[in-house]
């Protein structure tokens, strides 16, 4: 029985470095894409409130325990 020299998935060392580029550029776009929406979520509500806190957030306390005496 011959023995093929090579990798254990059958693919050579072109193909892997192929493989390996559109790897690394799919990475790439995820990541970027990754990064704007956080930062487009940090401009809408930073994850560090400020000294006074979410004001919207108290807003919808009120209006949701305001729900909750109309339900129950």
């Amino acid at each position: 029985m011959a023995e093929e020299s090579g990798s254990l998935t059958g693919i050579t060392d072109n193909e892997a470095k192929e493989f390996h580029g559109l790897y690394l550029q799919g990475m790439m776009l995820f990541v970027g894409v990754a990064v704007v929406a956080h930062l487009l979520v940090w401009l809408w509500r930073p994850w560090i409130p400020p000294e006074e806190g979410y004001a919207l957030l108290e807003g919808a306390k009120s209006v949701g325990s305001s729900l909750m005496t109309m339900i129950g």
